[in-house]
């Protein structure tokens, strides 16, 4: 059995890497795991308060977002990358 490899989180103010964990349930408890200080008023998708923007790479949702979301952004809270990512807090 091959393992999937394990998506590797950049933030563009953030000097290390981070490595998203496949227990982890989201990117946002990902981002607090390594105590990066990310906005966030819910953990479902619906207020958009966690809103990053996405340079590259791939996520998807544990539940489709209720929160308008823009092309380019995603929600950590409810989100998993599914590939490396940069991403940019807001």
């Amino acid at each position: 059995m091959v393992e999937k490899p394990i998506p590797v989180v950049t933030l563009t103010n953030h000097n290390e890497p981070l490595q998203h964990a496949a227990h982890s349930p989201s990117l946002l408890v990902t981002l607090e795991s390594a105590k990066i200080d990310a906005p966030y008023q819910c953990r479902e998708g619906f207020c958009g308060a966690c809103r990053v923007k996405l340079i590259k790479g791939q996520v998807i949702y544990n539940e489709e977002p209720l929160a308008f979301v823009r092309e380019g952004e995603v929600l950590t809270c409810c989100s998993q990358p599914i590939t490396d990512i940069e991403i940019e807090l807001f």
